[in-house]
């Protein structure tokens, strides 16, 4: 026994009665027993019963239930236009919808309402796929209306990781407070928290409709009430240790921070003024247990190779040193700086704990953590050229975070114990810092199952065994 079939064609099939219903044809008409209207735009959709409740939970029970719709055959929508409805149907039929940036949001909340589960699959995993700083706030809010957990988590991922750039749009103004408390009391965010500070008086001008190009110094007494009682629930949210004396001296002139809050910081600023005072205002910060006293997590930095909150995590774990992420600073980027090695030694020798990460053109991102840093001090070199050498570290480290497909885990390689612990031995760029060669395994421990001297090591970290291409390269250093 064989089996055959033709789904395209049935589906084909099926769209065309639907598409056909507006013949004028009586035998034709006859093969409809329901019609749906938009009250929007006043348009009428000829459909059948069984299709509809085949489709949707929702049509199943109104049929079911033989309520005043299913007696009438007629069902009247006020909240959908036609440019809606019709490509749902149109799935009802062919089992096929094209959905884009401009119907999602619409779609998913149609299929919310009317229990078309397979439309809010659909839909929820191309917004995920596709999420926009235009459309989040309005995906968030959406998906808390409608409780849809995943989405939601998603929506806050996507602020999270791409925070720094998203306070500087208009739409961070359209979230609202429950929003907001969630996000600031998150510790990775990664900003400026003075800047942060002002963009939340932003926001509460937004939503107390206080015109933004006026000063706060000269809102009058009304309007600075408004601004005060709308941030009232999101300013504790704020990290205030973190601003510079000068930023906090500054901001409690304003006189927007509640007084409760208010008192606290003037009490932190005068024991911060006495170096006498450290063990006083430690246990004081100890005591207070307040947010405005805790510095957000530096898991993450200001990088324009990473942007996955995974990779500043792993970073932070391997190198597992919170005086590293809380004084390192950027020392070089070959984009900003220049792609030329004397740049790079200029900016990096003699400094210390050294943290290299490098993206290919082809998407690759990989590199290396020494605690003792590269230096021109000959005497600490083990070796006995003029112009080359290395410095023993037994703690360092190569890294890769990501291959091209971005389908990898990132991996941590530790040095071998019989190496001379060079650094990073296994990856070497040339003086103009355009391209590179790998060698791995030579000095640092290899994945299980891969072999030292093939080509599945050497490209193991960037794809190809030489000559790969810098697409950037960043160096950080304490």
């Amino acid at each position: 026994m064989e089996t055959y079939s033709n789904l395209e064609k049935l589906s084909n099939d099926l769209k065309n009665l639907f598409k056909n219903q507006n013949q004028n044809e009586k035998e034709e008409e006859s093969y409809f027993d329901f019609e749906i209207i938009c009250e929007q735009d006043k348009t009428s959709f000829k459909t059948h019963k069984s299709i509809l409740s085949s489709r949707s939970h929702y049509f199943k029970s109104l049929f079911k239930s033989k309520m005043k719709e299913y007696q009438e055959n007629k069902l009247i929508l006020q909240d959908v236009s036609s440019s809606i409805l019709s490509p749902i149907l149109n799935y009802f039929y062919s089992g096929k919808i094209e959905i884009n940036l401009e119907n999602v949001v619409e779609i998913l909340f149609f299929s919310s309402k009317y229990l078309i589960d397979e439309l809010i699959e659909i839909s929820s995993n191309f917004i995920k796929n596709n999420l926009q700083f235009e459309t989040i706030v309005d995906i968030l809010k959406l998906s808390e209306t409608m409780n849809f957990n995943q989405l939601i988590d998603s929506s806050y991922k996507f602020i999270l990781d791409n925070f720094d750039e998203f306070i500087k749009t208009l739409f961070f103004l359209e979230l609202e407070e429950n929003h907001l408390n969630l996000i600031l009391s998150n510790d990775e965010i990664l900003t400026n928290e003075f800047e942060l500070f002002q963009t939340i008086i932003k926001w509460g001008k937004h939503k107390s409709n206080i015109n933004q190009e006026k000063k706060t110094q000269k809102l009058d007494k009304n309007e600075k009430e408004k601004l005060q009682i709308q941030i009232l629930n999101i300013i504790d949210k704020i990290r205030f240790i973190d601003f510079s004396k000068k930023e906090l001296k500054d901001t409690l002139k304003k006189d927007l921070i509640p007084n409760q809050i208010s008192q606290k910081l003037i009490e932190f600023q005068k024991l911060e003024k006495n170096q006498k005072n450290q063990k006083k205002l430690k246990q004081f910060i100890e005591e207070e247990n307040s947010l405005i006293f805790k510095s957000r997590d530096k898991i993450k930095f200001q990088s324009s190779i990473l942007n996955e909150t995974e990779h500043f995590k792993k970073l932070k774990e391997w190198i597992n040193d919170d005086e590293f992420f809380s004084k390192m600073k950027k020392g070089y980027s070959a984009k900003k700086d220049g792609f030329n090695s004397q740049n790079w030694h200029k900016a990096v020798d003699d400094k210390g704990k050294t943290l290299v990460i490098i993206k290919t053109k082809d998407n690759f991102i990989f590199g290396g953590f020494t605690q003792v840093g590269w230096t021109t001090d000959k005497s600490k070199w083990s070796s006995n050229a003029n112009d080359y050498g290395w410095i023993i570290d037994s703690n360092a480290f190569i890294f890769s975070l990501r291959n091209d497909k971005g389908d990898r885990n990132p991996e941590k390689f530790g040095i071998k114990k019989e190496k001379r612990n060079m650094l990073f031995a296994d990856i070497a760029i040339n003086s103009q810092l355009e391209h590179g060669w790998t060698d791995f395994g030579h000095c640092y421990n290899l994945p299980k199952g891969i072999t030292f001297g093939t080509d599945e090591s050497k490209s193991y970290l960037a794809g190809s065994p030489n000559q790969w291409v810098v697409d950037e390269l960043e160096t950080y250093f304490i």
